[in-house]
């Protein structure tokens, strides 16, 4: 089981629920080690103090905050853990509104909720009433020294919580959007249609795997084994201008359509 990363409670109107907060993913990135590329020797790094040289241990390296004249505010861990802030201990629940108002672009890294003790009644009690209500919590917490805006909602039998950019820490994404002055015609607009349909389905998140990471592992295992890599596939997508944008369009629905007839015939076969 998980250990927990944070424990507190969720309080809204005079309602209180001690919870714990536990990580709801995880990093299954293909790690590596710096390493010297002659004989393969770790690369160490040494933490070295700038003002009087010596070198350092994790325990001795403390938070520092430089003023704009070159002073130094040093913070312990009491220091952050004794903030005047209400929302260490506590995500409060700011506002109730519908999940389709909020961008997803605003989200950052979810998070169970479990129900501590005498918390499980009145937790029950929120998922139930977000769940008939179609609504979700938006909330302010403490976690990981900072103050971060959040989203409460009810998933199955859980409450998830889906930590949220500040609005000022989103960027302005105008630089990117097309000229006005390009359109498409009513006939791109119909071939379009045909080929979302050929590629609609139900989502399953469990039919895709990573496959950048599968390749990367097989490099590796082979590296070890001191055998031949493997061949490079191409999958390359086509590049350069779109001559004919219909033309292209037409080509992408006649092969949509091939590959599903082709895994309809795999599946009755």
């Amino acid at each position: 089981m998980p250990r927990s990363i944070w424990k507190g409670s969720i309080s809204f109107g005079l309602v209180s629920i001690p919870v714990k907060l536990y990580g709801a993913t995880e990093d299954r990135d293909v790690s590596f080690r710096q390493v010297h590329s002659a004989d393969g020797g770790r690369v160490r790094y040494q933490r070295v103090c700038e003002k009087c040289g010596e070198v350092l241990a994790y325990a001795d390296i403390a938070k520092g905050y430089e003023a704009a004249d070159g002073r130094i505010a040093i913070l312990s861990d009491e220091d952050f853990e004794n903030l005047p802030l209400r929302t260490l201990k506590s995500v409060d629940v700011v506002q109730f509104v519908d999940q389709d108002e909020v961008d997803p672009t605003y989200f950052q890294r979810t998070y169970f909720l479990e129900a501590e003790g005498p918390g499980q009644k009145p937790y029950v009690l929120l998922r139930e009433a977000l769940a008939k209500e179609n609504k979700v919590a938006v909330v302010k917490v403490a976690l990981r020294s900072r103050e971060s805006l959040a989203l409460v909602r009810a998933k199955d039998d859980l409450l998830l919580m889906h930590t949220m950019y500040w609005p000022d820490e989103l960027r302005d994404g105008d630089f990117a959007s097309p000229s006005s002055e390009v359109t498409v015609t009513d006939a791109e607009m119909e071939m379009a249609k045909l080929l979302i349909g050929q590629l609609e389905g139900e989502f399953d998140p469990a039919e895709y795997t990573d496959s950048y990471r599968e390749a990367l592992l097989e490099v590796v295992e082979a590296k070890l084994a001191g055998t031949a890599l493997p061949e490079q596939s191409d999958t390359s997508a086509p590049t350069g201008d779109v001559v004919d944008l219909m033309a292209a369009l037409k080509a992408s629905v006649e092969a949509a359509k091939k590959r599903r007839e082709d895994a309809s015939a795999a599946k009755a076969g």
